[in-house]
């Protein structure tokens, strides 16, 4: 049974050591992607302090972790060779995602978006959206298994191309 919800800082902790797990999964399977030393526990602690943090638990044992904003991404504003489903209307935003080395491969993480898309419906929000790097497959895998469609491609800045995905409830 799978539980989500808030991020404490008492949970810093276990969420460094997943997304350190997430870093070396990505570095293994020859993604640049989280290699830079993002996110980072300052990036975490900015999370939980704008109510984005979320954590997902197992039997009491933090076996996940991201970030859910109802507050827009501007680099969303803009996206290229396609287009959104939705225009101009809320929408939860899916950052920071990854799940413990032990949870890989249990459903953990399409429980995460799950219970993610459950929290959508109790604010009335009926829109998903959510970017992985290009090379980041097992995260293309897993948002398509869970019915996002490819919406384009947008700019996250430094971090550069990613591929944009929505999903509507």
């Amino acid at each position: 049974m799978y539980k989500l919800r808030k991020t404490t800082t008492a949970d810093i902790p276990q969420v460094m050591e997943i997304i350190e797990q997430g870093s070396a999964y990505l570095k293994s399977d020859g993604v640049d992607q989280w290699q830079n030393g993002y996110p980072n526990e300052a990036v975490i602690k900015e999370d939980i302090e704008n109510g984005y943090g979320y954590v997902l638990e197992s039997e009491g044992k933090v076996v996940g972790t991201v970030a859910l904003s109802f507050d827009g991404e501007p680099f969303y504003d803009e996206i290229y060779n396609g287009r959104w489903q939705t225009e101009g209307e809320d929408f939860l935003v899916i950052h920071r995602m990854a799940v413990s080395d032990d949870a890989r491969g249990t459903g953990a993480a399409s429980e995460m978006l799950h219970q993610a898309e459950q929290l959508c419906i109790q604010h009335e929000v009926y829109s998903i959206r959510i970017d992985t790097h290009e090379d980041n497959y097992a995260m293309q895998r897993l948002i398509q298994k869970n019915d996002f469609q490819y919406s384009g491609i947008v700019i996250l800045g430094d971090e550069g191309m990613r591929l944009a995905f929505e999903k509507m409830l």
